[in-house]
């Protein structure tokens, strides 16, 4: 648990500060890869490996340590059904890698990313292929994976890669703290939640912050637009395309409700002060782990962090909280999650998607990744099978998950350059370098327009 998801955690922020220029340029070169063997990438399904073929599937992910260990016995599932094959993983392998891989003609045959962020561009120039003819060609129901899901893992139309397992954000809040404060219930709405912030927040005497209800402060643990973005309805692209953050009440509405919360705490300064006293996301003094932070949002993951790190900690898990016209959202959630695929160029793409049937679709072996990595499963028979280990904090995100409100980035032709471009716009607006928020969400529209425009085309 503690190995990956500080590794997926900290990959991901570092990407969040790569230029889009960077990432379009690095991920464009996929399509310059050698010729792709006789049933790869055709267009038709490889078929399946013979019961007498000795092969080597070689897989790449991200995975190191002890969740290194868990993956590869997962992986090695696919043994039972074919003990002819030999897989061959390779961790501490990231999307650089990956892409290089594919660029120099030698992929891997199973590719493993921790994030979404690239398959849209993955997807486009067929740096990963297409899985959707073995997935007719096998009758496989897709409807077994939330919308959701599916749908983070398709880009216009094109499935590449399938989901392993996902990611749910909601509230962790104190508990202890919510009694001390005479408060009964979690927040379901922002009013509530602006409410409780100021009834559990704790200023020192000399003004400054000594415990946060609820920290306005972005990018910072998991407080990332993206995560925010679904409990107030906002959305990236417009059905052009293109960016709408400047025209968009639910953006506008997200932004007011940061500087609702800065102000409240005394500005920009008192929140920089009181945040550069929290410890870092992963380690045993994070914020909320330490009883600086009353509430905080943050992914499932976070409950084995508290077990495994502060284990004295009374706390529970909610939906996080909505923009009051948004009721019926409530009980649903931001998700994300790790992804496989084939990529261009494998070497063995039949038996590479059997072992990738093997993670997404088997109930055992998903549970199996489960209970070991503590990220939620990805199909609905696997939620629901009595060998999955939820406690009522982790049920929280089983619920979430599950519940049909489930929300995604959509896949990108620019991979996270919005993201990061909408991240970098809050640092600003919440230090009161933004005057206007419509003019300076108007220069975010164009930023991100400019790199749709400039994005690669097929390879």
């Amino acid at each position: 648990m503690r190995t990956l998801t500080y590794a997926r955690r900290t990959a991901r922020g570092r990407r969040l500060l790569l230029l889009a220029a960077a990432v379009v340029a690095m991920l464009a070169t996929a399509c310059s890869g050698a010729a792709a063997p006789s049933g790869s990438g055709s267009g038709q399904a490889a078929a399946p490996p013979g019961r007498d073929d000795k092969l080597t599937v070689t897989v790449y992910s991200k995975f190191t340590s002890r969740e290194y260990d868990v993956v590869t016995k997962a992986l090695n599932n696919l043994r039972v059904k074919y003990p002819n094959i030999e897989v061959k993983h390779e961790g501490n392998q990231d999307d650089d890698k990956i892409t290089q891989s594919i660029r120099g003609g030698n992929p891997p045959d199973v590719a493993i990313s921790f994030y979404t962020d690239n398959l849209g561009v993955w997807c486009s120039n067929g740096s990963f292929q297409d899985l959707q003819p073995y997935i007719e060609r096998d009758r496989i129901d897709l409807n077994q994976i939330p919308k959701a899901v599916r749908d983070y893992t398709v880009y216009q139309g094109k499935r590449c890669a399938m989901p392993m397992l996902a990611d749910v954000f909601g509230l962790y809040y104190n508990t202890d703290m919510f009694a001390k404060a005479g408060i009964t219930a979690p927040p379901k709405n922002t009013t509530e939640l602006l409410e409780d912030t100021k009834k559990l927040t704790q200023f020192n005497p000399d003004g400054s912050i000594k415990v946060a209800g609820f920290l306005p402060s972005m990018p910072f643990y998991a407080n990332q637009a993206q995560y925010w973005a679904p409990n107030f309805g906002a959305s990236y692209f417009g059905p052009d395309g293109k960016s709408h953050l400047a025209d968009s009440p639910a953006w506008q509405a997200m932004f007011q409700f940061q500087k609702q919360l800065v102000d409240f705490y005394g500005g920009h300064e008192k929140v920089e002060q009181f945040k550069s006293g929290l410890g870092d996301e992963y380690s045993a003094d994070q914020g909320f782990q330490a009883g600086k932070l009353a509430m905080a949002y943050d992914g499932e993951y976070r409950d084995a962090f508290i077990k495994d790190q502060a284990p004295t900690l009374k706390f529970a898990t909610a939906p996080a909280p909505v923009l009051d016209s948004l009721s019926a959202q409530y009980g649903g959630g931001f998700t994300t999650g790790t992804i496989i695929a084939i990529p261009k160029g494998a070497k063995n793409p039949g038996a590479a998607w059997e072992l990738i049937k093997q993670v997404t679709l088997d109930t055992g072996t998903l549970v199996e990744l489960a209970n070991g990595l503590k990220n939620v499963p990805s199909t609905t028979a696997s939620l629901t099978d009595p060998k999955l280990v939820a406690d009522p904090q982790f049920k929280t995100f089983l619920d979430i998950y599950s519940s049909g409100k489930l929300v995604a980035n959509p896949p990108s032709p620019i991979g996270d350059a919005h993201l990061k471009a909408v991240n970098d716009f809050a640092e600003r607006w919440q230090a009161g370098g933004v005057p206007d928020l419509t003019a300076g969400l108007k220069q975010v529209d164009a930023q991100i327009n400019d790199a749709l425009a400039q994005k690669p085309t097929g390879g």
